[in-house]
């Protein structure tokens, strides 16, 4: 993977934020609810968007081991549906993102 961009909170651990497009059979198979829910249980804030060519962008933001999980799950497939390719960009913390929600 990348490097990634590293934002220091106040206290705590390093925030970071990722971008990903996930191209598969992502569409119409939970796959927006299953990321919600995993970024939620990691304690990150984002949102899953359907594209209009069947991808799923994935845009998230929190401490980095638990963006790498989600990252993680992402690229290996362990979601409904199948995952094709996931194209990752790393970026650092911008803090705008509130919750984590599908589009």
């Amino acid at each position: 993977m990348s490097e990634v961009p590293q934002k220091q909170a106040a206290s705590g651990p390093t925030v970071v934020r990722f971008t990903a497009r996930v191209v598969g059979r992502v569409q119409g198979v939970g796959f927006r609810d299953y990321v919600r829910t995993r970024g939620r249980r990691l304690g990150l804030a984002g949102t899953a968007t359907n594209m209009p060519d069947g991808a799923v962008v994935v845009i998230a933001e929190g401490a980095e081991p638990a963006c790498r999980n989600l990252v993680r799950l992402l690229v290996t497939g362990h979601t409904p549906g199948w995952t094709e390719r996931v194209e990752l960009v790393w970026q650092r913390a911008q803090g705008d993102l509130v919750d984590f929600r599908r589009k």
